[in-house]
């Protein structure tokens, strides 16, 4: 199925896959590099899971519903920094597991909604960006865990941007993000 471009077994498959995905690159990992971050105000990637997890919890089904059910309110706010305190006192394993339970979880409902092209195209209200489908927001989903995949490579890579010395100049993961 596909619509404007999405194609929803495509996106499955690589939201079935973000969960292991960051287990492989982050279990097992010491804490110089799961709790690094990019300067004030930026997220390690022990931060990036609390936030997957908040979403899964939150965000993209439960939004998904909303369009579905023809509500006419807009979606409840994402609040961005729920993981600071969801996450305290808990395990990057634990949070690793969680994350892979919701997920796994929240695919098995998406599929279940048997979603057809007009379904994709069925709006909802966001709160701050307007109106927005259906599509667009599975859209969103995939492109977030691949933003935060990137985001994790790139935090655990500027670890090491002192001892790389003038190769720095050829990694572009080492320069800031621009928008």
């Amino acid at each position: 199925m596909e619509a404007d471009g999405f194609n929803l077994d495509d996106a499955i498959t690589i939201l079935e896959r973000t969960p292991a995905a960051m287990g492989a690159l982050l279990a097992g990992l010491p804490e110089t590099l799961v709790r690094a971050t990019e300067g004030d105000g930026t997220w390690s990637p022990y931060d990036v899971i609390g936030h997957l997890i908040h979403g899964e919890r939150t965000d993209w089904i439960p939004r998904a519903r909303h369009i579905l059910a023809g509500e006419t309110r807009a979606f409840e706010p994402f609040d961005r920094m729920a993981q600071f305190t969801e996450s305290q006192g808990k395990s990057l394993v634990e949070l690793l597991t969680t994350f892979a339970d919701l997920r796994r979880e929240n695919v098995a409902a998406l599929i279940a909604m048997n979603l057809t092209d007009v379904d994709l195209g069925r709006r909802g209200l966001h709160p701050e960006l307007g109106g927005v489908t259906l599509g667009q927001l599975l859209a969103t989903w995939v492109v977030h865990d691949l933003d935060h995949v990137t985001q994790i490579a790139r935090t655990m890579a500027k670890v090491y941007k002192e001892a790389t010395g003038p190769w720095s100049e050829y990694l572009s993961i080492l320069r800031d993000r621009q928008r």
